[in-house]
């Protein structure tokens, strides 16, 4: 009987081990209010590397200006960091973070 309590354990486990990429999908780029940038730039960036129509990139753009911050986009943690590297290269101050 001790061998079948090997196996009880087992997938007790795998729950847990499916669980922890579920929640590392939890994270965000946030893009932050500058003085630097122009509002029409800001709307610019964000549609051409997420494709978000005008309306969309204005929306988050004015929610930069007015609340300091935006959410432009969620997924995997390494998705993230590849996205506020992008916004980085368009001279825009972004950074990583769980939702």
């Amino acid at each position: 009987m001790g061998g079948m309590a090997a196996p009880q354990v087992a997938p007790v486990e795998t729950p847990d081990t499916h669980e922890v990429p579920a929640s590392e999908r939890q994270w965000v780029t946030i893009v932050w209010d500058d003085p630097v940038n122009l509002m029409t730039y800001v709307t610019w960036v964000f549609q051409k590397l997420f494709g978000y129509s005008r309306e969309r990139a204005e929306q988050l753009m004015l929610d930069v200006h007015h609340k300091g911050r935006a959410v432009v986009s969620t997924g995997a943690r390494e998705r993230m960091e590849h996205d506020a590297s992008q916004l980085h290269a368009y001279g825009l101050w972004a950074t990583v973070d769980r939702s």
